[in-house]
């Protein structure tokens, strides 16, 4: 009973390193100034996602100290997660070369994966596939571009700390409806992190994530879906299939990006997110849609493939297609026009 406090430790701890977080960015203009590829308009503190990273991290030591989680899932997250953050804290005080962190995002996702062990075995059609050492290579992919496409879609208020709480709460319930309860407690403790922080960020933000943050997100939930793939190898299928609304959508425009010839390593706002702010003039329509697709769509999907009833590719095929139907409606990837 001791290690469930730990949620509402947490929650307390990231609730209050937020405000901590935002006078501290007031005190030394650490603000987001909004420019031609903003989607806010007023200047905003920034950095508020190291209070993320400063509640879960603890927790996890906690979890690991307590034998309710093992030390190589602890020391994937604690060595990834936080080299991540460190990245992410650094540029946000100033700025680091793309290269650079490029190449700091595949050095941390070397580390996660050297601890877990690589890309799990993949279940397609009832099939078990294993992918051997070309499996490593996909899986760090997998890890930077989670962890980069959370950056991208860390855009208008709300809509990341929205994500990482319905995600990791859906994979939480998940793990309980399987009978792994003791499974649940991580993604729980991540959840009410990022709920801590929401409470300051929820439209109108009053802060702002930041790259240490939002990377930091992007890894660590990368890390807990590989973790899953081990444990059975359709959950991996189930924590991609909660993920689907920021996979969908950062995917589809750097797609249409790219075939335009665009450097889609520089600030944008052409998101489907983005442009469907704007359509509905306002950041809460999108934020409280996400809610909705993860709660009455992409849960559902991801809990039928968890207790057999769906084939994962298929089910994750099932939830992308209307999110992809989004995508093109709200015109993901096309340049806005000046």
């Amino acid at each position: 009973m001791t290690l469930w406090l730990l949620i509402p430790t947490v929650a307390v701890l990231s609730l209050l390193l937020t405000a901590i977080l935002r006078r501290y960015a007031l005190a030394h203009s650490l603000m987001d100034i909004p420019n031609a590829r903003s989607s806010h308009t007023v200047s905003t503190p920034r950095g508020g996602g190291v209070a993320i990273v400063l509640s879960f991290l603890p927790g996890v030591l906690v979890l690991a100290g307590l034998d309710a989680l093992s030390w190589p899932t602890a020391f994937a997250l604690l060595g990834s997660g936080g080299w991540v953050a460190v990245i992410g804290f650094l540029d946000d005080h100033g700025h680091v070369a793309a290269r650079w962190r490029l190449l700091a995002h595949v050095v941390a996702a070397i580390w996660a994966l050297a601890w877990l062990g690589g890309l799990p075995p993949l279940a397609v059609f009832g099939a078990v596939v294993e992918s051997g050492w070309t499996g490593y290579w996909v899986a760090v992919l997998f890890l930077v571009w989670l962890l980069n496409l959370y950056n991208f879609m860390d855009g208008i208020d709300g809509i990341a700390g929205v994500e990482t709480l319905t995600v990791c709460a859906s994979g939480a319930l998940l793990y309980v409806l399987i009978g792994r309860v003791d499974l649940a407690l991580l993604p729980l403790l991540l959840a009410v992190a990022a709920g801590g922080f929401l409470y300051w960020n929820f439209p109108p933000a009053k802060i702002f994530m930041g790259d240490a943050g939002s990377g930091f997100l992007g890894m660590a939930i990368g890390v807990l879906a590989l973790q899953a793939g081990w444990v059975a190898p359709q959950l991996l299928w189930c924590w991609m299939i909660l993920l689907a609304v920021f996979i969908v959508d950062a995917t589809w425009t750097l797609l249409r990006r790219l075939l335009r010839g665009d450097k889609v390593y520089e600030a944008h706002r052409s998101h489907a997110y983005q442009h469907a702010s704007r359509r509905h003039e306002g950041h809460l329509p999108v934020t409280m849609t996400v809610l909705a697709i993860n709660v009455c769509w992409l849960l559902p999907v991801a809990l039928a493939v968890g207790v057999g009833y769906l084939d994962g590719f298929l089910g994750f095929g099932l939830a992308c297609t209307p999110l992809v139907l989004l995508a093109m409606k709200y015109n993901a990837g096309k340049q806005e026009q000046q």
